[in-house]
C-alpha cells in the first residue's frame, strides 16, 4: 500500500515528528510513503514529492520545522477571509486527484489547522480518502485538547518572559510581550502563568487599560516596580477594535501591533518607562518540547491505524490523555477558545494576575 503526507498551514514544532510517526508506523506494514513537498501544492501535475523512508525519517524527530516544506498560500486555500470558506477550484481539484492516482496513493494524510483541515475536508467529499492531522501552536481546535506545538510555542513565552524579567526589574520598567493568538489566548495564559506575568490580555476577555495601570501603579506603591505584562495578538480594549498590521485581498488580514499599542497607552497613564516586545515567529521556530515530539509522533502512528482500520474522513484526537479521532467535518466546525470562568483563568486570578478586566 502507498500513502501520501503533506503540511499545510504555517510551520510549527513538531511536524517532523509526525512525519517520524507516519513512516514508522507505515513501514511496520509494509507501506510505502509519498511525501508532497509544500502542502497540497505538490499534488499539481507533474507532483513534486519524494519517498520517505526510514532512513530520511532517521533523526528528524528532534528538528524543527519541515523536511516536506508548507505554505499557507497558494491555489488549495480554501480559508478566503475572516469565517469565510471557499471552494477549491473543480479543475485543481482533478488535477490534484490525477496525480494521487497516478502515484497509486490509498490514502492522503493532511497534517495542518483549521484552514488545512476545511481543504482536506473539500478533498475527502471530492472522493479522495483522507485522513487529518491538528496542527496549530494556537491550540483553538475545539475537537482535540491539545495540539503539538503548543508546548513548544509557551515555552518560548516562558523563556522570554525569564529573560525580560531582569532587564524590567534592573530598570523598573513596564514590559509588554506580545505573543501569538488570534481568536484564542491559549498561548498567552499558559505563558503568562508559567512565566510570572502580572498581567495577560486576552481576545476572550476584552480589557480595559485603566484597569492595568491602576494595578501597575499598586504595584509602584508596594514597592514592585517592574511589571510584566503578556498581550495576545488578538486582544483588544473592551469596546474597542483589533489591531491590524496588514490586510490582504482573498485571505484573513494579519494581525500585530497591540503590543506597541499598549505599552505607549500605558506609559502615558502611569509614567512609567514601558517597553513592548513582539515574539512573533519565535514561537514557530526551534526544536519541539518532549511533549510535543511525543504527542506529534502519536498523531503520525494514529494515523496510519486509522487508514489501516478504513476508517477514513477522520481527524487524529487528544482526549482524556488518549489519542483518538473525529470526523473532520466535526473538527472545523467550532474552535477551542479560553473561557473567561473556567478553572485556568480563575488559577491566575487567585496568585494574583490580572485580566485587565
Amino acid at each position: 500500500m502507498r500513502i501520501g503526507l503533506l503540511n499545510g498551514g504555517g510551520d510549527c514544532p513538531g511536524l517532523n515528528a509526525v512525519t517520524h510517526g507516519v513512516v514508522g508506523a507505515a513501514t511496520q506494514l509494509g507501506w510505502e510513503v509519498i511525501g508532497f513537498r509544500d502542502g497540497y501544492e505538490g499534488l499539481l501535475p507533474p507532483g513534486d514529492y519524494k519517498i520517505l523512508d526510514s532512513e530520511k525519517a532517521r533523526g528528524i524527530i528532534k528538528q524543527g520545522g519541515t523536511i516536506l516544506g508548507t505554505t499557507n498560500r497558494g491555489h488549495f486555500s480554501s480559508k478566503t477571509g475572516e469565517g469565510k470558506v471557499g471552494q477549491i477550484d473543480p479543475e485543481l481539484m482533478e488535477q490534484a486527484k490525477t496525480t494521487l492516482r497516478r502515484l497509486e496513493i490509498e490514502a492522503l494524510i493532511c497534517v495542518g489547522g483549521d484552514g488545512t483541515l476545511t481543504t482536506a475536508l473539500q478533498f475527502f467529499e471530492a472522493g479522495v480518502p483522507v485522513i487529518g492531522v491538528p496542527k496549530t501552536i494556537d491550540n483553538d481546535l475545539k475537537a482535540t485538547a491539545m495540539t503539538f506545538g503548543f508546548d513548544s510555542a509557551t515555552q518560548m513565552v516562558v523563556d522570554a518572559l525569564d529573560r525580560l524579567f531582569t532587564t524590567a526589574s534592573s530598570h523598573k520598567r513596564v514590559m509588554v510581550i506580545e505573543v501569538m493568538g488570534r481568536h484564542a489566548g491559549w498561548i498567552a495564559l499558559y505563558g503568562g502563568i508559567g512565566g510570572g506575568a502580572n498581567v495577560i490580555l486576552l481576545p476572550e476577555i476584552p480589557f480595559d487599560l485603566e484597569k492595568v495601570a491602576e494595578v501597575i501603579r499598586e504595584r509602584e506603591a508596594s514597592g514592585l516596580h517592574s511589571t510584566m505584562v503578556v498581550v495576545a495578538e488578538g486582544a483588544a480594549p473592551r469596546g474597542g477594535e483589533l489591531t491590524i498590521e496588514a490586510r490582504e485581498a482573498g485571505s484573513e488580514y494579519r494581525l500585530g501591533g497591540i503590543g506597541d499599542r499598549v505599552a505607549a497607552d500605558l506609559e502615558r497613564l502611569t509614567g512609567k518607562e514601558t517597553r513592548s516586545c513582539t515574539l512573533g515567529h519565535l514561537q514557530r521556530g526551534g526544536t519541539p518540547t518532549s511533549w510535543d515530539r511525543v504527542l506529534a509522533t502519536r498523531f503520525g502512528v494514529k494515523a496510519v491505524k486509522l487508514i489501516e482500520a478504513g476508517e477514513l474522513g477522520r481527524m487524529v484526537s487528544y482526549q482524556r490523555y488518549h489519542v483518538g479521532s473525529v470526523t473532520i467535518a466535526e473538527a472545523v466546525s467550532k474552535l477551542n477558545l479560553v473561557d473567561p470562568n473556567g478553572e485556568v483563568v480563575e488559577t491566575a486570578r487567585a496568585v494574583g494576575i490580572s485580566f485587565g478586566d
